[in-house]
């Protein structure tokens, strides 16, 4: 079965940082484009960052640019993202999200909580 399993959200301070982790089985993760994305209640749900199957090419939305960074280690089946100098508009729920090689499905995680206040 396909699982997409979230660790590493939680309450941290303007300009900390944490590292979220998804951890993947049930497809081919090494071949599959992997996402992040993030949600507020009442606005969509956006891209933070992607990364190719192979870790070589990395994008962000401007607005974690230089802040976040996305990896991956394809023998772990796992991606992350280092997110750092972290800010109140930070705060979301973080969606892994997987995209196989051929396209034919969309895999999500359950969403991970991070709220960055004082």
């Amino acid at each position: 079965q396909v699982q997409l399993v979230e660790s590493g959200g939680g309450l941290v301070q303007p300009g900390g940082s944490l590292r979220l982790s998804c951890r993947a089985s049930g497809f081919t993760f090494g071949s599959s484009l992997m996402r992040w994305y993030r949600q507020t209640p009442g606005n969509e749900r956006e891209l933070v960052a992607s990364i190719n199957s192979a870790g070589s090419v990395s994008n962000y939305a401007d607005s974690v640019k230089g802040r976040f960074t996305i990896s991956r280690d394809n023998a772990k089946n796992t991606v992350y993202l280092q997110m750092n100098s972290l800010k109140p508009e930070d705060t979301a729920v973080y969606y892994c999200n997987a995209v196989p090689y051929f396209g034919l499905n969309v895999y999500w995680g359950q969403g991970t909580q991070v709220t960055v206040s004082s």
